[in-house]
């Protein structure tokens, strides 16, 4: 039959016409993610024993862990940082670390317009050059 194919057509676009739209309007809306998306990532640098697990455990090596001694002989944290365009969002170094200090959140917003600026330091601290 001559047409088939398009009241086939019609009909689809029929059906869909009356239900409800599913388009959000992003910039002014921010999208409902799912709980357990991985989107960027947050430090708890008072929690964080300076160790190298988590750089240990990421595939990609990503993550730079720089540390000091203090008098008591106890590491400390002097700076972190991940270089976000080489990872791969696996949530390995989150599930590694031993004291909980590496969190995931859900801020999604990572573009950057060169590959300088996708370097997330999530600590810096000069305390050691403060000490010397």
């Amino acid at each position: 039959m001559f047409g088939k194919g398009l009241m086939n057509g019609l009909r689809v676009t029929l059906g869909h016409l009356f239900e409800k739209n599913i388009t959000q309007q992003y910039p002014e809306e921010h999208p409902k993610l799912p709980e357990r998306s991985r989107c960027s990532f947050q430090l708890d640098s008072e929690k964080c024993t300076s160790c190298g697990i988590c750089a240990l455990s990421c595939p990609n090596r990503v993550i730079t862990v720089d540390s000091y001694k203090y008098e008591n002989k106890k590491k400390h944290l002097s700076k972190y940082e991940m270089q976000l365009e080489y990872c791969l969002f696996c949530g390995l170094c989150v599930e590694s670390c031993p004291s909980k200090a590496l969190k995931v959140t859900s801020d999604f917003e990572l573009s950057a317009y060169s590959r300088a600026e996708t370097k997330l330091t999530l600590f810096s601290s000069n305390s050691q050059e403060e000490l010397r």
